[in-house]
């Protein structure tokens, strides 16, 4: 504000002294309008005469109603009117809508100060009594979500499944799905009756999502699951690429194809001959399989306390030797060089496929009997079917790769690197995963030719004969997968078979 000045003007008697006002009205203008774009009512109150009550409330809502996050203002000349004179401005106004307008606001003078004559039509020229401002939002209709082959599978008709991963696709891709809304600023009356619209934001059609699902990959992976009334599942991925074919579960409810939490059992055999292989044990080196061995003080065994003798490696594998596993790995290896090894294979790194997923768990074992236990897929070792899927995935291709349900670029950040496997490792499970089907735990199944796998039986409760997750996971070609079914018993005798029935309805 500038300082009283004294202005002279001559009269016919001599000289008479007036008193002007401080400031002016532009300075008062532009203070209230900088005041408006901090949202600093405190301050805007104070340049207007007599501020109604609800003064902060009406701005308040002006802003809010329309989700307003950002706005200024540019006052322009001071025009002479009658009663005092008007400023100018234009708004522009950044929000659910990006729009500008041009406004007036009327001042006067009241103790020789210059201040804002306010009325409603002070925010804008069209606001009066009972008039209001409001968004209105038409939502444009979600784009498709198809199947690897254009087929839509975001309908009530998808597989229950299938609806499931939809479900999640939604939640993670809402934007890229739904696009963007028309949305309008309408100014409505008292009863709410639009009087006009004075501006729009056009809508933005949303993007399809193509998935790499096969459909009939899934109806087998489906078929094949109701052979059991067990809760069960069944992933199938593409090891070059590691796109996920199948993610299917027998039963609604919890997704435990990708969020289940299981002890892999024997199927972590993979990994552990991986690490004795990478340490120069070779297929033909002979190993012995007690049918009893006491390691770190508990007696690990056998499934049906079978005592294999001296034999190749390969057989020890084929025939799932706990014993040999068990005590090599100790005597050997140690814990940090199979949890090296269990990282190559994607454990203990987050899993981002693009809808949620758990990580595979490798805890760091604490003894010898830990450490065994571990070995065997037992213990606290955990794993869900998708986990498992990409482990038998690593030895068909030769790199353990990130499973993935949607295209490469829209995978979230965060995930584990592919990691390429020693070829020698490669070679040598390339050898011990087809024994286990032509003569090892599952060579009683009828396996199409050219099927390599690992039965699996994890043990949890307790007793003698506690009861067990059974398991299966292996690959034919450029395919391949998990079967996990809870307290399903041994994994030979049921997960297996899954895993064969799928493989034929191929």
């Amino acid at each position: 504000m500038t300082a009283l000045v004294l202005a002279p003007v001559l009269a016919i008697t001599g000289v008479i002294w007036v008193v002007t006002s401080r400031g002016s009205a532009e300075e008062t203008a532009r203070a209230f309008l900088d005041a408006w774009a901090e949202r600093d009512y405190a301050t805007m109150k104070r340049l207007v005469h007599e501020p109604p009550a609800d003064f902060d409330r009406q701005y308040r809502r002006f802003f809010d109603s329309l989700r307003i996050t950002a706005a200024s203002f540019e006052a322009g000349d001071a025009r002479e009117l009658p009663e005092g004179r008007a400023v100018p401005f234009q708004a522009r106004l950044t929000g659910a809508v990006n729009w500008s307008y041009e406004g007036l606001l009327r001042l006067g003078t009241w103790d020789r100060e210059w201040k804002i004559s306010w009325s409603p039509a002070a925010i804008h020229p069209e606001l009066g009594e009972g008039r209001s401002f409001k968004l209105v939002t038409r939502k444009p209709s979600l784009a498709p979500i198809t199947a690897a082959d254009g087929t839509r599978i975001d309908g009530a008709d998808a597989p229950g499944s299938v609806q499931q991963l939809v479900g999640e696709l939604k939640k993670t891709y809402a934007g890229r799905l739904t696009g963007t809304p028309a949305t309008s600023v309408v100014l409505v009356d008292r009863a709410g009756k639009t009087i006009k619209t004075v501006a729009s934001r056009r809508a933005a059609s949303g993007r399809p999502l193509t998935t790499t699902l096969d459909l009939s990959v899934h109806r087998a992976a489906a078929a094949a699951l109701e052979t059991t009334d067990k809760p069960a599942s069944l992933v199938a991925l593409r090891p070059s690429t590691g796109e996920m074919l199948a993610v299917v579960n027998n039963q609604g409810g919890f997704n435990r194809a990708l969020l289940g939490k299981y002890p892999p059992g024997s199927t972590f055999k993979v990994i552990t001959a991986s690490a004795l292989v990478a340490d120069g044990v070779s297929p033909d080196q002979m190993v012995k399989c007690p049918a009893r061995r006491n390691i770190g003080g508990f007696v690990f065994r056998n499934a049906g306390f079978r005592d294999y003798g001296t034999l190749p490696f390969r057989d020890a594998f084929a025939h799932s030797c706990n014993t040999t596993f068990g005590d090599m790995i100790v005597s050997r290896l140690g814990a940090r060089r199979l949890a090296e090894v269990a990282a190559d294979f994607g454990f203990n790194s987050p899993i981002t496929p693009g809808v949620p997923a758990v990580r595979a768990e490798f805890p760091a074992p604490k003894d010898d009997t830990e450490l065994a236990s571990a070995a065997i897929g037992q213990g606290r070792v955990l794993a869900s079917p998708l986990n498992m899927a990409a482990v038998a995935a690593a030895i068909a291709d030769g790199t353990w790769r990130q499973p993935r349900l949607v295209p490469a670029e829209l995978v979230p950040a965060g995930g584990a690197s592919p990691r390429e496997l020693e070829p020698a490792v490669v070679a040598a499970l390339r050898q011990l995963m087809p024994a286990v089907v032509s003569e090892g735990t599952a060579h009683t199944t009828a396996f199409p030719s050219g099927t390599a796998g690992k039965t699996g039986t994890a043990e949890y409760g307790s007793g003698e004969e506690p009861p067990a997750h059974s398991w299966f996971i292996g690959y034919r070609g450029d395919l391949a997968f998990a079967v996990v079914v809870e307290g399903g018993g041994a994994g030979s005798e049921v997960a297996a078979p899954i895993a064969a029935k799928f493989l034929a309805g191929l």
